[in-house]
């Protein structure tokens, strides 16, 4: 990317305007590989956020149900250790992913 913004100014023709057109060109991969990353990280946080939020509801319904805190709580700890689990065991496969989308990027500006 800072080659290439380089090379666009290294062109003493170019008007301003052309230099710049031609440095957004230049940066377009670094912002679709970070977009990429961010909503891979977004959708990962709201499965887990999601996941917590099914633990806190079951927790609820238990002690409504006249559960003692202390049980509540500590099914309420062992659902939410479970989601922690489940979700670190997609982690491998999301950079998978991750890492296969940005070589497939980069081989299309490339």
């Amino acid at each position: 990317m800072f080659r290439c913004s380089a090379k666009c100014c290294d062109n003493e023709a170019a008007s301003m305007q052309n230099v710049h057109n031609c440095i957004e060109r230049c940066h377009m991969p670094l912002a679709q590989a970070q977009s990429l990353v961010t909503n891979e990280l977004e959708k990962f946080q709201d499965r887990l956020g999601r996941c917590t939020m099914h633990c806190n509801d079951k927790a609820k319904d238990s002690f409504d149900s006249g559960n003692k805190e202390a049980k509540v709580r500590a099914q309420l700890e062992s659902c939410v250790m479970k989601c922690a689990e489940e979700h670190m065991n997609l982690i491998p496969s999301m950079t998978k992913k991750l890492k296969d989308a940005l070589i497939e990027a980069d081989k299309k500006t490339s």
